[in-house]
This record gives C-alpha cells, sequence and structure tokens, in this order.
C-alpha cells in the first residue's frame, strides 16, 4: 500500500499538477492547494471534454482519477480522514515543495479547500442555535385529529398482511430513547413494524403511510447533536419562533422523534416540543439542507395516514426586525437600518460605499455574531467594543489589525479567517490561525510534513 508521507506516492499527481500550473509555480511566491478525502477531493486540475456525441467517463480523465486514487488509499490505509495540500517550487531545478496539512482538534475542516475551517477556540463550545432548547408552551394538547383506535383500524384495513411489533420490542424502543413513544406512534409500529424484509413491494406501506417508514429500531431522537451543524453555518443562524409558529425554530428537540424519510433525505418526526400554534404529536419534517427548522405536514398522525394531509397549513406571517441582517448593496442599506436589540447575527457583504463604522452596533446585548467582507469596516478594532461576540468571520487582513493591535475579543468561542482560496496561500492563513489560537492557549491548528523532489 502506498505511504501518504512517501514523496513517490504524489509523485503521479505532482506532475498533472506541475504540467497545468507551470506559471504560476514558477512565478514568485506562487502555489497549487487542494484537499483530498476518500469521499470526494478538491484539486485544481482541467477536466478533459468527453468525446462528441458521448457522456463523459471515467476514462476520460483516468489519469487523474489514477493519481488521485494513491493518496485516497494511503488516507484508508493510514486511518486518517483527509489531507490537505500546498505545492510550490523549490531551489533544485524541476523540484517542487509539497506541503501535507493534517488538522487537529484546533479546526473544523475546511469545505472543499487546503485552508482551515473554523478555529474552535474553546473546547465543546457550540454555537448559539446549537445549544438551544425548546421553549415551554403551556396548554399544547394534541390536535382534534388525533384518534389512536381510528389510525390502528386504518392501517390494518390498508395494509391487511402487516407485521406489527411486539410490546417487548417496543419498550426496548422506549428504554434505548429515553422516552415513552407517543400513542399515535406506538400504534403505527404496532401494526407496522418497519422491516425491510416483511415486504415484496416496499411502495405498498410508503402508500399507506405516506412516507418511507423506519425499522422500529431505527427511531431515534433529532436532538440539536444529530443535525451536525458546522461553526460557519450555525453561527449564522437565529432561533426564532413566533406565537403564530405550529413549529420551534430549533436546531433540534429532545421531542423531535423520527420515524420516516420523505424519500430524498428529510425526516418525517412526531414532535413532542410544538410551538405557540402547534400541537403535541403534530408531524413535522426535518429538511437535510437546512441547518436550523422544520416544517408542519400534518396536524397529528391520523391526520397525515388517515385523511392524507401533507401540506401542513397556511401560516400569517408577522414582521418583526430581523435577528440576522445582511447589511449589502442589494439588502440592508447600512448598520443604522440593522440595529435593533434583538439583532444576533450581522453579515456584512458587498459594500461598494464608503467603509462601515461599527458604533450604530455598540451595546446592543444579543450580537453575538459578526462577519465582514474585505474592507468594509472603517476601524476593524472597533470590534472590541462589541462585548457579547461568540463568533467572528474576518479577512486575513482584517484579522492582522487586530492582532496587531492586541484588539482580539477574549470572549469568542470559535473564529473564521475568510481566505481566498486561490490567491491566498494556505500556510499564511494557518500561521495566521495558529496566532489566533495562541491568544487562547490552543494548540497549532495542524501538523505539516514538508517533502521534496521532482515531479517527474
Amino acid at each position: 500500500m502506498p505511504s501518504l508521507h512517501d514523496f513517490t506516492t504524489w509523485q503521479p499527481l505532482l506532475r498533472l499538477l506541475c504540467a497545468a500550473h507551470t506559471e504560476t509555480l514558477t512565478a514568485p511566491g506562487g502555489h497549487v492547494a487542494g484537499q483530498i478525502s476518500p469521499g470526494g477531493w478538491s484539486v485544481p486540475l482541467p477536466h478533459r471534454p468527453p468525446q462528441r456525441g458521448r457522456a463523459s467517463q471515467v476514462s476520460d480523465n483516468q489519469e487523474q482519477f489514477d493519481a488521485v486514487g494513491r493518496i485516497v488509499e494511503a488516507l484508508e490505509e493510514d486511518g486518517s480522514d483527509s489531507v490537505s495540500f500546498v505545492v510550490e517550487a523549490s531551489s533544485a531545478p524541476g523540484g517542487v515543495r509539497l506541503h501535507l496539512i493534517e488538522l487537529g482538534s484546533s479546526a473544523e475542516p475546511g469545505i472543499a479547500t487546503a485552508h482551515p475551517g473554523t478555529l474552535l477556540l474553546v473546547d465543546g463550545a457550540r454555537p448559539e442555535p446549537v445549544r438551544r432548547l425548546p421553549e415551554p408552551v403551556p396548554g399544547a394538547v394534541p390536535a382534534p385529529s388525533a384518534d389512536v383506535e381510528l389510525l390502528q383500524r386504518t392501517l390494518r384495513e390498508r395494509l391487511p398482511d402487516a407485521v406489527g411489533a411486539s410490546e417487548e420490542e417496543i419498550a426496548a424502543v422506549e428504554a434505548r430513547l429515553g422516552v415513552p413513544l407517543p400513542a399515535e406512534l406506538r400504534a403505527l409500529y404496532q401494526v407496522v413494524r418497519g422491516r425491510y424484509e416483511d415486504w415484496d413491494d416496499y411502495q405498498e406501506p410508503y402508500d399507506t403511510i405516506g412516507c418511507e417508514l423506519l425499522p422500529l429500531g431505527e427511531v431515534y431522537v433529532a436532538d440539536a447533536a444529530s443535525r451536525h451543524v458546522l461553526w460557519r453555518f450555525g453561527a449564522m443562524e437565529a432561533v426564532e419562533t413566533g406565537p403564530e409558529d405550529a413549529v420551534q425554530g430549533l436546531v433540534g428537540s429532545p421531542g423531535w422523534i423520527v420515524f420516516g424519510d420523505n424519500g430524498g433525505g428529510d425526516r418525517i418526526a412526531v414532535d413532542l416540543t410544538p410551538g405557540p400554534d402547534g400541537h403535541i404529536g403534530q408531524v413535522i419534517v426535518i429538511d437535510h439542507e437546512r441547518n436550523i427548522g422544520a416544517g408542519l405536514v400534518a396536524d397529528s398522525l391520523t391526520d397525515m395516514v388517515v385523511h392524507r394531509h401533507f401540506d401542513g397549513r397556511p401560516v400569517r406571517r408577522t414582521e418583526r426586525p430581523p435577528l440576522v441582517a445582511h447589511v449589502n448593496r442589494a439588502s440592508v442599506p447600512g448598520l443604522e437600518a440593522a440595529a435593533h436589540p434583538g439583532l444576533e447575527v450581522l453579515s456584512i457583504g458587498v459594500w461598494e460605499k464608503e467603509p462601515l463604522g461599527l458604533a450604530p452596533v455598540f451595546g446592543l446585548p444579543r450580537l453575538r455574531t459578526l462577519s465582514a467582507y474585505p474592507g468594509t469596516l472603517a476601524d476593524p478594532c472597533e470590534i472590541a467594543r462589541l462585548t457579547h461576540l461568540e463568533y467572528l468571520q474576518l479577512p486575513p487582513a482584517e484579522w492582522r489589525v487586530l492582532l496587531d493591535a492586541g484588539a482580539v475579543p477574549t470572549g469568542l468561542l470559535a473564529a473564521d479567517i475568510e481566505a481566498h482560496r486561490q490567491r491566498d496561500n494556505p500556510l499564511r492563513t494557518i500561521a495566521l490561525a495558529d496566532e489566533i489560537l495562541a491568544l487562547y492557549g490552543r494548540p497549532p491548528i495542524a501538523d505539516i510534513t514538508v517533502l521534496e523532489g521532482a515531479a517527474s
């Protein structure tokens, strides 16, 4: 098996990279970077177009796939999840210097880039929306449509050959989950236990129930930890639930009991922690492409299965100042318009006017996230006056200003360096990251192995 830290393992890939980026690598300070993992890779190589008249095939770019495949084999042999790399020209004629970057525990992985992801400044810290638990809703009750007997009777009529779960199987699941199954969900599994081997045609239970029913042993609680939200996404969201909402706008809840899938990766759950306008036991859908919130499917399992209701009900939204403000040339026109006591997240994007001063948001009690594009801040050191920040995302130049001035906020839980993935050298980003981490007593962000040799 190839070794990850053996230069010969990388030679086929380096040969392709040098051929594709000759001008870049021979220019002063030139570099090429990428990331490889067994599940996918981001390597800056051109793809050959398919022959005219047929679809693209692996063989069209076989040399590239083979070269990356050697790295993937080495990762699997090494037991590593991924490796990032930076290639530079070395002083030897025709030689290259290869930097292998393996992240430690001080950062989340970057997304399809060799630049490091979010810097984790406090062990175990999670974004505020992930930390949020459901609010109590006094007086919440099951929907009038909930009818256990009608639900069971209908299921037995429509699925006469179904095999139900035993009381022992249901008790085992309840013990594993730590909560009793809601009455309707228990009734459902008493008729249909959800095992795939029980059906010759799995479409039959799907059509009857309205979703792909998980086997009883795969039912789980969709709490916040189950959603795996990265810092750079979670920190930019805000939990918001209005009096008109049937579902609380959470990342997850100990009261969301997942029992199905819509066939496209979205999970179907019974909700025991509804919003102010919801019902205990309502059915919700958790979108796998979103980091927060869920949508109402039906007021009850009976409503979904018996009455075939799948689209929730209309909601008349109440206009409120946004908890997340995007200040840019096309959205909120300035910080004065964004500022209000409930503001949690401030994102400053493409801005074609004079750089902005942060005075309008000084003292806001809930402002925990700031993200800013290059050159949008008149004085980055003003950030030190945002005393409630948990997460800060800035370009390298702005971080440099804060570090040189000793103005990096002391209460941050996480931070991101928003480097340009092609223009900025990841090695410089890593050096900057290590300076930030050192302020918080955190270990360096990565182990870097340097290999040198001829690309061919």
